[in-house]
């Protein structure tokens, strides 16, 4: 793949007639005035879905478990499937913000903010599925590591304490790269709004006045929390896909699950990036500032990430085949031809076949073409989880207890609740804070004019 032409990166931010500070803080920040009705009508249907959710889980509570769609063998069903899926999501928020950060990749500007706080958003939805698979809400203490008045300690042994250590320690680091990013933007809108906003703005920058020592000592902050966060990439889903490994299912029990993992949760994460930043770039009129140049380096990642993910699809097989362990053997041939098949064939077009079409360039700045693949891979990662979880717990290694799992209204509709969560929250993120970072475009647009596009 050849680098892009200098005037596609000259193109990330067309010159303004007047002052840059200006027209900056202008454009990004009208995205934060009112909400129209199409706005509203977005976030209700959001709420709608969480209400929803809300209330069968409240009977769930009330019911137990047994009102979800588990029957024996399978008692990993939706609400893991959909866990593991929304911390995959959280990936690219990591990578975009701490990663390119500090490769200096400054195609990042225009996406980071969103790439954050999805991050944040996606990992709190995912938390909750961690209290919703446990049933009994007032246990879930159980599942923090913490010595009791009992004098006992929880189970280390157990995967949801794994995962209840990953999703904390990255919740905290992702919250504070986000808070720590916002700050300058946060004493920019403190200036232009007035009223409620002002005071929250007041109390959120903490002063700054962008004096060079504040400047300095955020900077500073900023690299050392890309240090931390960094490894967080590669950790908190190898923790995740050792929730699988570790056992002897057939189809679980492989090396290549952590990496394998990684790589999905960056695939899946960019596209909901795509999924997200696309329909805010045309609703508020971002075009200026979220270019084909962005979308062109978004479109390279999720090719990339579709090879490594669409070699992992086949190395699986291969190792299934090669072991020459009729368990093994079995769970992948039923995989493809049993009662899953439509799953599995979804998620390998999904995932491996349609993004390889990112090889023609025209279709990477293809925006509508972009959105729809986009959803499409998200529904392809979700099927993976689904291939992985199902598959293998449904087949092990005696046929006298196999069993078809289904999900059933109930885990859907708690499912389905979890995107609106996300979306919701998303939706209240753009109106409260700048959706792109200004500080950061800023900082462009003024080493564009000084010193040209080539620089």
């Amino acid at each position: 793949m050849t680098p892009p032409p200098a005037e596609s990166v000259a193109a990330m931010i067309r010159p303004a007639p007047k002052p840059p500070d200006s027209k900056v803080n202008r454009d990004l920040l009208r995205v934060m005035d009112g909400a129209g009705p199409g706005y509203w009508l977005l976030l209700l249907i959001a709420a709608g879905s969480v209400g929803a959710a809300g209330a069968v889980w409240f009977y769930q509570v009330y019911k137990g478990l047994g009102i979800a769609g588990y029957a024996h063998p399978v008692f990993w069903g939706a609400y893991i499937v959909t866990f593991v899926f929304w911390v995959g999501i959280a990936h690219a928020g990591t990578l975009i913000s701490a990663i390119l950060f500090l490769f200096r990749a400054k195609w990042r500007n225009a996406i980071n903010r969103s790439a954050e706080a999805m991050t944040v958003m996606a990992v709190l939805t995912a938390a909750q599925f961690l209290g919703i698979h446990v049933g009994r809400m007032w246990k879930s203490y159980f599942i923090l590591p913490y010595p009791n008045q009992r004098g006992l300690w929880v189970n280390f042994k157990s995967p949801l304490l794994w995962d209840t250590v990953a999703i904390s320690t990255y919740a905290t680091i992702s919250i504070l790269f986000l808070f720590v990013g916002l700050i300058p933007d946060l004493a920019i809108a403190r200036d232009r709004f007035s009223g409620w906003r002002k005071l929250l703005y007041t109390l959120l920058a903490g002063g700054w006045q962008g004096t060079s020592r504040q400047w300095k000592a955020h900077n500073r902050t900023v690299l050392h929390l890309s240090g931390l966060a960094t490894p967080l990439v590669l950790s908190v889903h190898s923790v995740v896909s050792w929730d699988f490994a570790i056992s002897i299912v057939p189809g679980w029990h492989a090396t290549i699950f952590a990496p394998y993992f990684v790589a999905g949760a960056i695939f899946s994460g960019f596209a909901m990036v795509l999924t997200v930043m696309i329909p805010v770039r045309r609703i508020f009129g971002l075009e200026e500032y979220i270019t084909d140049y962005h979308f062109e380096n978004m479109s390279r990642f999720i090719l990339l990430t579709s090879i490594i993910v669409g070699y992992a699809y086949l190395a699986e097989y291969y190792v299934a085949w090669y072991s020459g362990v009729e368990a093994e053997q079995s769970a992948f041939w039923l995989r493809a031809f049993g009662p899953y098949w439509i799953s599995t064939w979804v998620m390998i077009i999904f995932n491996g076949v349609l993004p390889q079409l990112l090889w023609i360039s025209k279709l990477r700045t293809n925006v509508p073409f972009l959105f729809v693949l986009s959803v499409l891979i998200n529904i392809g990662m979700w099927f993976e989880r689904y291939v992985i979880i199902i598959g293998g717990l449904s087949r092990e290694y005696d046929p006298a207890v196999w069993g078809v799992y289904t999900p059933n209204a109930a885990e859907l509709t708690i499912v389905a609740g979890s995107f609106g969560l996300f979306a919701m929250l998303f939706l209240i993120f753009i109106k409260l804070f700048p959706v792109i970072a200004i500080s950061e475009i800023k900082e462009l647009v003024i080493h564009e004019k000084t010193h040209g596009a080539d620089h």
